[in-house]
């Protein structure tokens, strides 16, 4: 089913990304990129040099701010159901504040058009997916966790930070194949094909999607385990923070530290871009650390995103878009009775 796949990129790991013009907006300032270290050591490049490495240590210093939160924040806060999703939403909103005053790329500024269906998919995502990921995967598993008598009290007794970790790898290890197998056969791939017209990419562009793809990739074995909720919002809040990072529209480069276990926006970019064949590496939403075990690992960057001639699609196209062959072919055969009818 996978066939080695290969990955060409836009943008070399030490070259300065490529913009077309024509269609990403004029050519970025890349002042605060990675390039900017090499200038000449005066006084002013000192100062810059110094506002690169904070601006790239945002990410990093957003999950320590998160695990630091969800480990000794007050027990009334972190018991709330809805703590998780009012952290969600914060982080969006501070990723979303960067991208106006840290642009990566002309390109992918957000207009309205794209802020209203990046919202619409947010809001699906934490209502209408939610509910039924819940209803047809997690109660389910929860269930046969029950009447096989499955119990993994011990998961709780360990560390705060370990159980973080555990579920990371969980949830991280079953996306990476289901989003493999989306980009390795044509089936899964028409659910997923969607998300990949997106062209540019953005704080919230991580929600967008057909549905059905959308519920797949939510699927994971977490219920089958009992962790403490603090560890269990902790690890969806980091994830959180890394996705949203690597889909934005933010010059930040992290540090190596950050960049070998997590996807990072020069990682993503790369995925989602314009050749099919392309897209077929750096698979992990947050975890890129998988792609590295696992041989589908590619550096690079690109400023060009979106699959075929980057042809942005309507919600209504995302929505349908694992249907229009069969549609196409009811459409075509009733042609042809017509024509032979008449």
């Amino acid at each position: 089913m996978d066939q080695n796949p290969t990955c060409n990129a836009a943008v070399s790991s030490d070259a300065q990304p490529v913009v077309d013009s024509a269609s990403a907006g004029p050519s970025p300032d890349w002042s605060y990129g990675p390039a900017a270290t090499a200038k000449t050591d005066n006084a002013a490049t000192h100062g810059n040099a110094i506002k690169i490495a904070l601006i790239n240590l945002i990410p990093p210093a957003m999950i320590v701010v998160v695990v630091l939160f969800w480990a000794f924040g007050p027990k009334a806060w972190i018991k709330n159901d809805w703590s998780i999703l009012i952290a969600g939403g914060l982080t969006t909103a501070f990723v979303l504040s960067l991208e106006a005053v840290l642009e990566r790329y002309a390109g992918w500024r957000l207009n309205k058009r794209e802020f209203a269906t990046d919202f619409f998919y947010l809001i699906l995502g934490y209502t209408a997916i939610s509910w039924v990921s819940n209803k047809l995967a997690e109660e389910p598993l929860k269930a046969v966790k029950t009447s096989l008598g499955i119990t993994t009290e011990w998961a709780t007794q360990l560390p705060f930070l370990v159980q973080v970790v555990l579920m990371i790898f969980l949830i991280e290890f079953g996306q990476y194949w289901m989003h493999r197998l989306m980009h390795n056969w044509h089936p899964f791939w028409l659910t997923h094909a969607p998300h990949h017209h997106i062209t540019q990419l953005n704080a919230m562009k991580g929600a967008v999607g057909n549905p059905l793809e959308l519920f797949l990739i939510s699927l994971s074995v977490l219920a089958l385990f009992d962790f403490q909720q603090a560890a269990m919002f902790c690890a969806i809040n980091v994830l959180g923070v890394v996705s949203t990072f690597a889909h934005a529209n933010v010059r930040s480069d992290p540090p190596t530290f950050y960049s070998f276990f997590f996807t990072t926006v020069r990682h993503h970019s790369l995925h989602h871009s314009v050749g099919y064949e392309d897209t077929r590496c750096n698979y992990a939403n947050s975890l890129i650390l998988i792609d590295r075990l696992f041989g589908t690992y590619r550096e690079g960057e690109s400023a060009i995103v979106g699959q075929d001639e980057r042809k942005r699609l309507s919600i209504w196209e995302q929505f349908m878009f694992p249907w229009l062959g069969w549609i196409d072919k009811i459409k075509t055969s009733r042609s042809k009775s017509i024509s032979a009818a008449g």
